[in-house]
């Protein structure tokens, strides 16, 4: 089966403050019981901040949150103590365990686009951890290892192909550029959501970037 999001059709988040959000997923005053998360993911927010704009301290708990930064710098701190800026083609990754805190700003002069992604770990509790890996090749994957799923960044020219992983669950979102699978073709922000397809080729429309998350899981709720 394969489910097609539109970037159009993500709810559109509150614009304030030079901030602006589209959800992928039912978020905060948005909730739609049939489309509360998809596999392991809960979340896929994609944010747009205007420079000085942010998002100030705020808690998380049993989450798996990975961003992936477009265009601009996002400086972000936590209360374990890490302090870092993340740029395009980096990894980042914040498992918030029993508890963490965290800010997200745009500290510098330009625009900053983002992709943010949250994942329901294996197990809950745990100490709060904190990884960048900076400027990730092509086709590397990354695992999360408080659950079972694989980040898979691809990036690809006009009409260059790549197979999918074979995975119960796989989520497909554009960066940038546009992607054909599945006899469908998707452009900037679109998502696309597989379950039980084996062998999926997907093709670049042009320069093309888009991450899949491979997962091999379902939710866990509590200990």
């Amino acid at each position: 089966m394969t489910w097609v999001q539109r970037a159009g059709e993500r709810y559109r988040g509150g614009v304030e403050q030079g901030m602006e959000t589209w959800h992928a997923f039912s978020f905060s005053g948005f909730y739609d019981p049939d489309n509360v998360r998809f596999g392991l993911l809960a979340a896929c927010n994609e944010e747009h901040l205007a420079p000085g704009a942010g998002f100030d301290e705020h808690p998380h708990r049993d989450l798996e949150i990975v961003t992936w930064v477009i265009e601009g710098e996002l400086t972000h701190e936590d209360s374990t103590g890490h302090r870092t800026v993340v740029r395009p083609g980096d990894v980042q990754r914040l498992s918030a365990g029993s508890g963490v805190r965290h800010t997200e700003r745009n500290a510098g002069a330009h625009p900053l686009r983002f992709v943010q992604m949250w994942l329901t770990p294996g197990t809950w509790g745990g100490e709060p951890e904190y990884e960048v890996v900076r400027g990730i090749a092509d086709a590397t994957p990354y695992a999360l290892e408080r659950t079972e799923a694989v980040l898979h960044p691809r990036r690809l020219v006009d009409g260059e192909h790549t197979e999918l992983p074979d995975a119960p669950s796989l989520y497909l979102h554009v960066v940038r550029g546009g992607v054909r699978l599945a006899g469908e073709t998707l452009g900037p922000g679109d998502a696309a959501r597989l379950s039980e397809r084996p062998g999926v080729r997907a093709t670049a429309v042009g320069d093309t970037e888009f991450l899949v998350w491979e997962m091999h899981a379902e939710p866990h709720y509590g200990y």
